[in-house]
């Protein structure tokens, strides 16, 4: 079953089972998904589904950064049980370890040894990662890692 027909059945069931907050997240994302369709002028492939529902995974993680720093916590806790809902359509993430040892084969491949370079390693890393981890945690874990 693709992404969207999982997402079609998981709104019927929401619906059936009354979870407001559930059917809401749920038709946020098909809103994106048929968004970016016609954007796209033509169907979404899987792949492109997954990049729509990352980026909307990620615009509530760096939201809920802010509301934090702001104070308030009540649309932080809300920003954070969309994320858990949205989290259920995408990919497993990488685990920090799994992303080091990435970030050491394209060292190892790219040949890079200094920040200046970062650039070149990132456009190695990314691809490989895409979906699966937060370009944020890559990008820090580079630096970290040509820095030392």
């Amino acid at each position: 079953m693709n992404l969207v027909d999982r997402l079609t059945a998981d709104m019927k069931t929401a619906m059936k089972n009354g979870d407001k907050l559930a059917l809401s997240v749920i038709r946020m994302m098909r809103s994106e998904i048929k968004y970016a369709e016609i954007s796209k002028g033509s169907p979404l492939t899987e792949e492109d589904v997954l990049e729509v529902l990352s980026r909307e995974c990620k615009k509530r993680r760096d939201s809920i950064e802010e509301y934090t720093k702001g104070n308030r916590q009540d649309i932080a806790a809300q920003l954070e049980k969309e994320v858990e809902i949205i989290s259920t359509y995408l990919p497993k993430q990488l685990t920090k370890e799994e992303i080091q040892s990435i970030i050491d084969e394209a060292i190892r491949e790219t040949q890079v040894s200094s920040v200046k370079e970062m650039g070149k390693l990132m456009a190695y890393i990314m691809p490989k990662v895409k979906g699966k981890a937060d370009g944020k945690l890559v990008n820090q874990l580079v630096k970290e890692k040509l820095s030392n």
